[in-house]
């Protein structure tokens, strides 16, 4: 029987274990609609993004439960993405 090669397998595994540490207000986070964010998937959590997402920044434009959707450019196109925020890290705007 062949092996799966899934987006967990090899590589992309080495992805996940390289994460950064989660505190408690990490995981209760909250942000705001309009605020950006960069994608840093967590393994240890489900509703992981796809690694192809993985630190791309894009905008909130809206909340659904407790995940947020996160519109990013991807290419020439524009997506949006359903994710918890546990895979979510607040960007820092620069004040011109």
């Amino acid at each position: 029987m062949r092996r799966s090669l899934g987006k967990m397998s090899k590589r992309s595994r080495a992805l996940g274990q390289a994460a950064r540490k989660l505190t408690i207000p990490g995981l209760i986070s909250s942000f705001k609609v309009g605020q950006t964010v960069a994608i840093d998937s967590q393994s240890k959590y489900s509703g992981m993004p796809h690694p192809r997402y993985r630190g791309k920044t894009g905008t909130i434009v809206e909340t659904r439960g407790k995940a947020y959707v996160v519109r990013i450019q991807d290419m020439n196109m524009t997506k949006k993405l359903i994710i918890p925020p546990v895979h979510l890290k607040l960007v820092e705007q620069k004040s011109s």
